[in-house]
């Protein structure tokens, strides 16, 4: 019987080094395959029989060890749109299953949710992020208007190159100190001490207002607002306002800062002021016409009582700090940005950004009771626990590295080392199946 046996031990084990040479050979495989994880082998023996004074041979079985938690080696690539995750978790992603009968150029997707560590992507023909086996990156939309994340639902990130649209100007912000003893012949009407500012109108087009300032006394200066008619190319009044600082406004702010706002009663044009506050914006406002109709632009000079904007301070020379508007022209697509927070950043050549999705983490109690699929891809199991969505960095869940890509976890000289295991165990398990062969042989023989 023991015969018998240690016969069919051996070839249990002939079965299981096989099983465990076929798990080497798929790491040694992908050793260069974009974030896969190896599967080692560990084995496990049946008993038949065994007590004190006797014991049968048993079996070996071997089983896969999911190797899904450990990183491998993350790498720089010139790729701008590769994403490595250090630490734990997944990408989501989806597979595509064809296309949508009413609409060819509208993929349809598995219901089933994928997780990967590829994260190789590019922007294919539709627009979507795919990784380099062509599965879809998923990720969470953001509103384009409020910057909102919707963290409840994943789908497949689509970038649309579509234009971005113009924005009209509707507020103006200067900061800038006036001299308190400016050079003779200076801020006055004739010789105004002027800034200039692109504005845009609602078509995207370019427009310059000036803002002209001129000294009426200690304190006190007027700023005369000026644009070009584009009809007549000439030079539009839109009106002038009175501004006192420090006492002298008869408001109580600190010497030097914006006391009060007053429309001019000699110019007054289409000019609004806003009544002293104490800290509140110290704005003023005027309509001017580009030859699309009354376009409101609001004039923020600082505000009242702070050094913040517009100052009158020692000096003699105009000190412009800051002059900025909110304004767009229209522009096209450019391309796109992954930030290390999972933003999707779409690029216009206005120089404007629009974040259209963020790009979660997913982690698992378990990672490596995960479902093994094609492609380095994964799926989940009652075993490997709830899959659980969060940003990047958040709740255990890994950082992102921009530009880079993970590698296998696969160490080459290890799987040569269990290599040469698996084959000497081989060799010495068909030795016993030849010894017990001919032990049988020469038992058969003598009964003979």
């Amino acid at each position: 019987m023991s015969l018998f046996g240690a016969i069919n031990t051996a070839i249990s084990g002939l079965g299981a080094q096989s099983d465990a040479f076929g798990n080497i050979s798929d790491n040694i495989a992908n050793s260069q395959s974009t974030g896969f994880k190896r599967i080692d082998t560990h084995f496990e023996d049946f008993l038949t029989s065994s007590s004190a004074t006797h014991n049968e041979s048993g079996a070996v079985v071997a089983h896969p060890d999911y190797i899904n938690n450990v990183q491998g080696s993350i790498s720089q690539t010139d790729n701008a749109l590769a994403l490595a995750i250090t630490g734990q978790g997944f990408f989501a992603v989806s597979l595509e299953t064809g296309q949508a009968t009413s609409n060819a150029t509208t993929p349809t997707f598995n219901a089933q949710q994928f997780y990967s560590r590829d994260g190789n992507f590019s922007m294919n023909k539709l627009g979507y992020l795919v990784n380099d086996v062509g599965q879809y990156l998923n990720g969470w939309s953001v509103d384009p208007t409020s910057g909102a994340v919707n963290q409840n639902a994943l789908a497949p990130i689509q970038v649309t190159q579509r234009s971005y649209n113009p924005v009209a100007s509707a507020n103006v912000t200067l900061s800038a100190n006036l001299p308190a003893t400016p050079d003779a012949g200076t801020a006055t009407p004739t010789s105004p001490l002027s800034s200039q500012i692109t504005v845009y109108d609602a078509l995207g087009t370019a427009h310059t207002v000036a803002l002209n300032w001129m000294k009426n006394a200690a304190n006190s200066w007027s700023v005369q607002i000026t644009y070009t008619d584009p009809a007549t190319n000439t030079n539009v009044d839109a009106g002038t306002a009175d501004v006192v600082f420090g006492a002298t406004s008869g408001n109580s702010v600190p010497e030097g800062t914006i006391g009060s706002i007053a429309v001019s009663p000699t110019d007054p044009g289409t000019v609004t002021t806003s009544g002293y506050a104490a800290g509140q914006p110290a704005t003023l406002s005027f309509a001017a016409d580009f030859g699309s109709g009354s376009q409101t632009i609001s004039l923020n000079i600082g505000t009242y009582g702070s050094t913040q904007g517009v100052t009158q301070y020692a000096g003699t020379s105009y000190n412009l700090l800051g002059l900025t508007q909110d304004g767009v022209p229209p522009g096209s697509f450019s391309g796109i940005t992954l930030q290390s927070n999972g933003a999707v950043i779409v690029n216009y050549n206005n120089g404007q950004t629009r974040t259209i999705a963020q790009i979660p983490i997913i982690t698992f109690n378990a990672p490596d009771q995960l479902q093994r699929q094609n492609g380095q891809a994964f799926t989940a199991t009652l075993s490997s626990g709830t899959p659980l969505a969060n940003a990047a960095g958040v709740n255990g869940a890994g950082n992102l590295v921009t530009s880079s890509i993970e590698g296998s976890n696969v160490d080459i000289a290890t799987e040569f080392s269990d290599l040469i295991v698996a084959q000497q165990a081989y060799s010495a398990n068909a030795k016993v199946v030849t010894t017990g062969n001919q032990m049988l042989q020469t038992t058969i023989s003598m009964l003979t």
